[in-house]
């Protein structure tokens, strides 16, 4: 005797032979934070929508710069965004949704990108989807993608300086007006190279698709488990981008002393190094949790964003 499978069974299945990635996962949404994008009026026009529409079936705080714009009492600070909360929305561009992805690092609450108008690999739910995938949460079930973020540690005379976890990329490079820089780069203990270029850039498989594609960088499927080690303008073409597994350490050691270098996390924080500094490099044991669109998978996202197949 046949059973009658649910409606969820089908679109799991349905997503897994479309590619989309992520697994279904059950959620008891009773608090969502929204962070709006800063200074884009749209954003605020939708977290205004959505309150009107759905603030009486769950708890629904803005963070505190959007709800001061809109005179909304239910509020919470950028550095406690997802603290309590069962989901996130981001109104916005991948840099707002990278800088919730880092405020909220270690809660591991599913963020929901939505796209305003920008390239937007990470935002890539559309307005337009907005208040069907919004029902689909307040239903207790969304398709969750689980991504790799790396913990990038700066060490100086071996003692730690700085430490962060980071959902794209972390960045060695030189200043505008430096000349090339040297990096000493070991993979666990055993020497790689020295990098004479303009910089150097760690990345997840997320952030494959940023910086590190424009530096001529491989794109990684999302849910693959590895480190990418991409040149700048390396000054030997034969240096590559070089692919790693997740569970290796890489260690760049700074090796030029009159230049002004730059750490970039993100592409949003930026630490100046010293000669000598060591930046550590690993998987993070945090995870970040992007909600999935029912809509579209991640090859038609690809074919879309970069304009693939058009003349």
């Amino acid at each position: 005797m046949s059973r009658s499978l649910s409606p969820f069974f089908w679109r799991e299945r349905c997503c897994q032979k479309r590619g989309i990635g992520g697994k279904y996962v059950s959620v008891q949404t009773k608090e969502i934070h929204i962070v709006c994008k800063r200074g884009k009026e749209e954003s605020l026009k939708i977290a205004k929508e959505l309150i009107e529409k759905f603030g009486s079936l769950c708890e629904i705080k803005l963070d505190d710069t959007s709800a001061a714009h809109l005179n909304y009492e239910k509020k919470v600070e950028m550095e406690e965004v997802g603290k309590g909360a069962d989901v996130i929305i981001v109104l916005g561009g991948d840099g707002t949704l990278l800088s919730v992805s880092r405020s909220s690092v270690g809660r591991e609450v599913p963020i929901l990108g939505v796209n305003l108008g920008g390239l937007g690999f990470l935002t890539e739910i559309s307005v337009e989807e907005l208040h069907q995938i919004f029902n689909e949460i307040l239903s207790g079930r969304i398709n969750v993608s689980n991504r790799m973020m790396l913990n990038v540690k700066v060490e100086r005379k071996k003692e730690s300086i700085l430490e962060f976890h980071v959902l794209n990329d972390a960045v060695i490079t030189k200043d505008a007006l430096a000349r090339i820089i040297e990096i000493e780069t070991y993979v666990d203990d055993e020497y790689l190279t020295t990098y004479r270029a303009d910089g150097v850039i760690f990345s997840t498989p997320t952030g494959s698709t940023g910086y590190c594609l424009s530096a001529g960088g491989p794109i990684l499927y999302p849910s693959i488990k590895n480190i990418v080690i991409a040149p700048i303008c390396p000054h030997t073409l034969t240096m590559r981008p070089l692919i790693l597994p997740d569970d290796v350490v890489i260690r760049a050691v700074l090796k030029s002393k009159d230049e002004r270098v730059i750490l970039t996390l993100d592409g949003q924080v930026g630490f100046a190094l010293e000669y000598g500094d060591e930046v550590i490099i690993k998987r993070s044991p945090i995870l970040t949790k992007l909600i999935k669109s029912p809509n579209k998978g991640y090859f038609e996202i690809l074919r879309t964003k970069l304009k693939w197949g058009e003349r």
